[in-house]
């Protein structure tokens, strides 16, 4: 009877199983063989035109503008992550005090996050134009820009990666924030309360009991935002198109480039796996650092 039960148990279990199983190969695992044997040929939107081996990757390694279009991913996700894991934290703390404007300040700090990437790049690509552009205009009104003066923010390379970066801030840090939220909540109040009592100030409950016992979800805001942060494309291509000169142009956008304006499948294809083993090789470091701190 034991046994029956068991038998009726997993088959139900496979049932629901399988209809998942099923999509996820289809639409996951074969796209990821399939990909890596296109990266292994010389392949265009024509299909297959002769097996390469190792070639593509060969080329890659020598070729400047890839390394370029990864030296510019490698500066958004260093100037990104920090900010965007700080502000949401901050954002956080200050929607879970206990005062009158807590659910405005929640629904304000999270609504840019519901608009699309094109919505919102086209939001940060008139703030910042000059002449009429909301930024340009608040440096006037404040007085640290001279109204005869214009900032041209998508001609300058620093400059074009401060207006990338605020907009992404603006846009996902409300996130970010959310996981943060969620997080404080589960904090007993006692702990707190018991804190406080015993002569702790904010500074020590902030540091010496709410970051630790939060630490798990800031370890995984760090890990979403720097796989997220690799594979920017969207903004950048709405915003600069890649501008001045491609200093802003990022790996997943050459890989498009590589793609479908040059035809070479097969090359785009290797270097989209070469950002792929970094993911994994930033996940893995990150995991294993958290792991050592629990």
């Amino acid at each position: 009877m034991k046994k029956k039960y068991r038998t009726k148990t997993v088959l139900t279990a496979w049932i629901f199983i399988l209809p998942f199983f099923v999509l996820f190969t289809i639409f996951v695992i074969y796209p990821i063989i399939q990909g890596v044997w296109v990266s292994l040929n010389d392949w265009s939107l024509m299909g297959r035109t002769g097996f390469v081996g190792v070639a593509n990757y060969g080329k890659m390694f020598r070729d400047k503008n890839f390394w370029a279009a990864f030296r510019n991913t490698c500066i958004f996700v260093v100037f990104s992550v920090p900010f965007i894991v700080l502000l949401g934290l901050a954002m956080a703390l200050l929607a879970n005090r206990k005062v009158r404007m807590r659910k405005f300040l929640r629904i304000a700090y999270y609504v840019p996050g519901v608009l699309s990437v094109s919505v919102a790049s086209f939001v940060a690509k008139y703030s910042f134009a000059p002449y009429r552009g909301l930024v340009n205009g608040i440096l006037k009104s404040m007085g640290l820009m001279s109204t005869s003066n214009e900032i041209l923010w998508f001609e300058d390379t620093k400059l074009a990666w401060c207006a990338i970066v605020l907009m992404t801030v603006w846009w996902t840090v409300g996130f970010p924030m959310l996981l943060y939220l969620s997080a404080l909540q589960d904090i007993s109040p006692d702990v707190l309360e018991a804190a406080k009592v015993d002569g702790a100030g904010s500074a020590q409950c902030l540091f010496q009991i709410t970051l630790p016992l939060i630490k798990n979800t800031i370890f995984l805001v760090i890990l979403l935002e720097v796989m997220a942060s690799f594979k920017v494309f969207g903004q950048i291509y709405n915003i600069t198109k890649g501008g001045p000169a491609n200093t802003t142009r990022p790996l997943v956008m050459y890989v498009y480039q590589q793609a479908f304006d040059k035809n070479k499948l097969g090359y785009a294809a290797s270097i989209s796996y070469f950002l792929f083993a970094i993911i994994v090789i930033c996940t893995v470091i990150q995991l294993k650092l958290q792991k050592e701190g629990d």
